[in-house]
């Protein structure tokens, strides 16, 4: 079944529910942004962007199972193969070390909230630091238990993982969530947990889309990180900044720099293919050099440190 046929088959479903208010701010005053089939983008008075209607429960998670991680249709859903780009995340988290030495210079405890196969983890662990993941999709999990031992990494949600990791309060010097805020539904609940776990002096370090960006303002509606099954909501720095500070952070740092990745030439051309079919058909040579990858930073992510106020 393809990532097209999941979402009109599960919006045809009582589990598709209609959002009225911001997650923010709970304002109901809003500005349509556009519309793409059956989703409508709002942005709120406050600058929050958010998805309408969206999968609830089970079949939102649901979403995440093996074939989001070999998606039939990436643009709309998850990734063409994430485990045949092991060495290119590998490569990416290795760079952003140089971002979390920063902050974390000393060894010590981290815990990688999504880690989905666990590649940060396994940067960080080579680095000497005692690393822990939790990660809700079972198949890609299995690929982080596999490389750090079920002791290390717990397949659910974060609550969950606590309980049976036996995690304790204010137990980790560092807490990372990279890509994974604007898929929650609840993101001050997920951050409240994650406040809990963090030691006086521990940092946060999280990593989203940046909806204000250049590149996002350029390329309106096709802009690749418009994929509304899975991202709820989209953020700026304002928008991310009120979110953390009213969930007892303080903002330590807020910017592009380290929020690149490395990608295949094969990957570029897919994603080229959502500017149209122009653009798609001139980048299409790209997917023959797919053994080939380039550092790319398009500015339009970012990566935020906060920690305890």
């Amino acid at each position: 079944m393809t990532a097209t046929t999941t979402t009109t088959a599960a919006f045809a479903s009582a589990d598709a529910r209609e959002i009225d208010h911001c997650q923010l701010c709970g304002s109901s005053e809003r500005t349509l942004k556009f519309q793409d089939g059956p989703f409508r983008l709002f942005t709120c008075r406050c600058g929050l962007v958010y998805v309408t209607p969206r999968l609830h429960g089970k079949a939102l998670l649901d979403v995440y199972g093996a074939s989001y991680w070999k998606s039939d249709d990436p643009k709309v859903r998850g990734y063409a193969d994430y485990a045949r780009q092991a060495a290119l995340y590998l490569k990416t988290y290795r760079k952003r070390m140089q971002l979390v030495s920063k902050w974390l210079p000393a060894k010590g405890r981290i815990l990688d909230v999504g880690c989905a196969a666990g590649y940060f983890l396994r940067v960080a662990a080579a680095a000497g630091h005692d690393v822990h993941g939790c990660e809700l999709s079972a198949p890609i999990a299995q690929e982080a238990i596999a490389a750090l031992g079920p002791e290390r990494v717990h397949i659910g949600l974060l609550d969950e993982a606590v309980r049976v990791k036996g995690w304790q309060p204010a137990s980790f010097d560092l807490v990372t969530a990279w890509d994974v805020i604007e898929h929650v539904p609840e993101p001050q609940g997920l951050l409240a947990q994650m406040r809990a776990l963090l030691k006086p002096g521990g940092r946060l370090l999280l990593e989203t889309q940046n909806v204000a960006s250049r590149w996002a303002r350029l390329l309106g509606k096709a802009w690749h990180h418009y994929k509304h099954l899975e991202h709820l909501y989209h953020f700026d720095p304002r928008t991310i900044r009120t979110l953390l500070e009213g969930q007892g952070f303080r903002v330590k740092a807020l910017g592009s720099a380290y929020a690149g990745k490395y990608v295949s030439f094969d990957f570029l051309a897919e994603r080229a293919g959502r500017l149209g079919k122009v653009a798609g058909l001139l980048a299409k040579p790209l997917a023959l050099l797919s053994s080939c990858n380039v550092y790319v930073n398009p500015q339009d992510e970012m990566i935020v440190v906060a920690e305890l106020a």
